[in-house]
């Protein structure tokens, strides 16, 4: 597959090209970014993020977790390592129970997907 670069300025193929608005992805943080992004393409998954970062204090007791799907506690705990090994989470056990948080600096990570500027989208429509 050829590596594409940036297109100099005075050449030819620049006349049809659009100019970058922002630094795209580098390798290392496309790599770092899929692994998140693999973690959460699964509804039980992104919707057990969407539970924890939403509790109070965005820390949430697996107890408090489990009611809210239709799927065996195993199969929730599964989902709940992968998140976990994928770094978008983190546990601390009290006691008998578990207790999740989101990782601070996965979110951080996973708010900077390259995204078009509201101004460029306002100004499409």
């Amino acid at each position: 597959m050829p590596k594409q670069g940036l297109v100099p300025a005075g050449s030819a193929e620049a006349a049809c090209s659009t100019p970058m608005a922002s630094e795209p992805l580098t390798a290392g943080e496309a790599e770092q970014m899929s692994v998140l992004l693999k973690a959460i393409a699964e509804p039980v998954r992104l919707r057990l993020l969407s539970l924890i970062a939403c509790h109070e204090g965005g820390e949430a007791c697996v107890c408090e977790l489990t009611g809210a799907f239709d799927v065996t506690g195993p199969t929730i705990s599964h989902h709940l390592k992968v998140l976990r090994e994928a770094g978008l989470i983190s546990s601390r056990r009290r006691g008998t129970w578990i207790y999740y948080r989101v990782s601070p600096a996965a979110t951080a990570l996973l708010s900077a997907l390259p995204a078009p500027r509201a101004a460029e989208l306002a100004g499409s429509r």
